[in-house]
């Protein structure tokens, strides 16, 4: 059927990125919200990222995301980086904009942030200490989040202490490195334990950390969503504690970027994460 409406063009580009669940999210909202328009795979490889990124204009997209491994080689590609995302020292999201120009944005700390509040709306980072898991580009959005929330106290555990060492120094207070042999010790007076390792991700081993230190009012986050429950969220779960998988933080990263393309802030309905669930 004919339609005025403009046509609008978006995609996720990465290498794989075959496995990507974004254009399911991204072509139910465009059909729930009667749009005209359509969200594509965009493989490219490493060594292609700076003609990939450039010809988006030339190939008139509303922009893309960005996913593994090219969040940081294509900030220097775009125009303008949203301050969020230059903290967070990767990029997500590329929006065309009106004037021709290309920005940056980093949804992963919204989406982070709006996964917890989804599970608890009275969640409040400055509950108590923080322990987070892992060192990478996961947990640099996640720390960059919860410090702007008001966490007070952000003990971070990572396999490589330096890493962990070199991220504290970099985003300063109030994240300290805890070397990973000490990483039961961290969880004594938590208010929230977040795993930003692939530790428990279908096909590597589970995280291994007893919880036992952990207040029985801690919440519990993983933000791996393939299995939607990992060893640490049902040990967690049997104790009693609250918790959230990464389905939420992938559905909510999603939703300003529809936003930015699309102009629609679209929802998280319980249909739409069972039409994600059912590609897990």
């Amino acid at each position: 059927m004919a339609t005025d409406k403009p046509y609008i063009l978006a995609g996720v580009m990465g290498w794989p990125v075959a496995h990507s669940r974004s254009p399911a999210i991204h072509n139910h909202w465009i059909r729930h919200y009667g749009l005209n328009g359509s969200y594509v795979l965009l493989p490219v490889q490493p060594e292609r990222i700076n003609d990939a990124v450039r010809g988006l204009r030339a190939l008139g997209f509303a922009g893309c995301n960005i996913t593994i491994p090219h969040k940081v080689a294509a900030m220097p590609l775009v125009d303008r980086i949203d301050p969020l995302a230059a903290r967070i020292g990767a990029i997500n999201t590329v929006v065309a904009e009106p004037d021709g120009t290309l920005a940056g944005y980093n949804t992963d700390a919204y989406g982070y942030i709006q996964s917890l509040l989804d599970a608890q709306p009275d969640w409040r980072a400055d509950a108590g200490p923080v322990t987070v898991l892992g060192a990478g580009g996961a947990a640099r959005a996640i720390l960059v989040a919860l410090a702007e929330r008001g966490a007070r106290e952000i003990r971070l555990c990572n396999r490589s202490l330096d890493k962990a060492q070199a991220l504290a120094s970099e985003f300063g207070a109030p994240i300290r490195a805890v070397p990973w042999e000490q990483r039961e010790e961290a969880l004594e007076g938590c208010a929230l334990l977040v795993n930003t390792t692939s530790l428990g991700m279908k096909g590597q081993a589970p995280l291994d950390i007893a919880l036992d230190r952990l207040p029985r009012h801690a919440l519990v986050s993983d933000i791996i969503y393939v299995p939607l429950e990992t060893p640490l969220l049902a040990a967690a779960r049997q104790r009693g504690h609250a918790t959230v998988n990464g389905l939420g933080m992938l559905l909510n990263q999603a939703r300003p970027a529809f936003q930015h393309w699309f102009g629609v802030m679209p929802e998280v309905t319980a249909e739409l994460r069972r039409l994600v669930e059912a590609t897990l």
